[in-house]
């Protein structure tokens, strides 16, 4: 699955292709070309992962209409946390989604 974002305002990263891989890995493509895979196989079983004790429901991985790497309406992960294990960049170091409108005094 390949998105396109053109919202006409600031560029935002989110992602545009995911895959589910063997040993409950993902693989996944951001916008500005990042790309790589995460393990999240600690997470199966636990609380509402419990679903991916099925492998088949891991693989059902797809972006959400707003963003999230999602499974269904139950299991989502966010993006940008996501984006941070890949890159390991802080919270702060992530570009900003918008921009704040400047205040005169």
């Amino acid at each position: 699955m390949v998105t396109t974002i053109t919202s006409g305002g600031p560029v935002m990263i989110r992602p545009v292709e995911v895959e589910a891989r063997d040993g409950y890995r993902l693989w996944l493509r951001y916008s500005d070309g990042v790309s790589g895979e995460v393990d999240l196989s600690h997470l199966v079983g636990r609380g509402m992962f419990e679903a991916w004790q099925e492998p088949e429901n891991f693989k059902k991985v797809f972006i959400a209409q707003h963003r999230s790497i999602a499974w269904d309406e139950e299991i989502e992960l966010c993006p940008d946390a996501i984006y941070m294990e890949l890159t390991g960049k802080t919270l702060e170091e992530l570009p900003d989604a918008v921009d704040a409108p400047a205040h005169n005094a």
